[in-house]
């Protein structure tokens, strides 16, 4: 499989994608003449389909490369037989799951990423790559008949990451928090990427790029930070060479 998968869009100051345009813009290079298939369906703020596309159809034709929404197509099928790529863009991972599943594009896009088709996902688009939704922060709007995410990468992540703040007066859970709690009742490491950061998953290799470390958690351990490069987690979350 061929990963990309950014903990958010957009970064303080920047345009929309900008941060890690080089990545993605190389990530997408070899379409031949296809274009990506944008999907639309976490919805930010209750956008429309239609304006939410544009935003990412812009940042990508800056690039040269043509974007298409999926929801633009007669059918899922046609979509993914039109596909150079697929990128799911973030917003509220409990509607982008429930219409993954509703539309039958969950499973025509894991079959098209297995077998090779570049994928790209940001915050939400993100999380669909791990093993379930668990670790999100968003809230619950709506109920997806599953919390089974791809299963790309045999973890979970959490997106835009948040350290505790030493003299903050804030007296409701950290993001550590919640993650041990995660780990009274799931097993599964869960990765948490700080705004900035992203992972690339080429050639059973998952590597963790940008300025910034992340942060792993595993049941019944001490978290510890990921420097940026390989990931050397455990034998669990090295991924197998195809």
């Amino acid at each position: 499989m061929n990963l990309l998968l950014a903990s958010t869009s957009t970064v303080h100051g920047q345009p929309y994608l900008s941060y890690f345009k080089e990545a993605w813009s190389a990530h997408f290079a070899n379409t031949q003449g296809k274009p990506v298939i944008f999907v639309p369906y976490a919805r930010p703020g209750g956008m429309s389909f239609d304006d939410y596309s544009a935003i990412a159809t812009k940042a990508f034709a800056e690039h040269g490369i043509a974007m298409r929404g999926i929801h633009s197509y007669p059918s899922i099928d046609a979509a993914m037989a039109d596909a150079g790529g697929v990128f799911i863009g973030g917003g509220n991972t409990f509607l982008l799951l429930k219409t993954l599943y509703d539309s039958g594009a969950f499973a025509a896009i894991d079959a098209a990423v297995r077998s090779g088709l570049p994928y790209m996902g940001s915050s939400a688009g993100s999380n669909m790559a791990g093993m379930t939704l668990g670790t999100t922060n968003d809230m619950p709007i709506i109920y997806p008949p599953s919390f089974d995410t791809f299963s790309w990468i045999p973890c979970n992540l959490n997106p835009h990451y948040l350290d505790p703040e030493d003299h903050s007066t804030h007296m409701g859970e950290s993001r550590a928090t919640r993650i041990a709690e995660f780990h009274q009742h799931n097993n599964q490491a869960v990765i948490g990427l700080r705004e900035g950061s992203w992972l690339k998953v080429e050639a059973g290799e998952i590597s963790l790029l940008g300025p910034h470390s992340a942060r792993v958690f595993h049941s019944g351990k001490a978290a510890y930070e990921q420097a940026p490069g390989p990931l050397q987690l455990n034998d669990r979350l090295t991924l197998p060479r195809e």
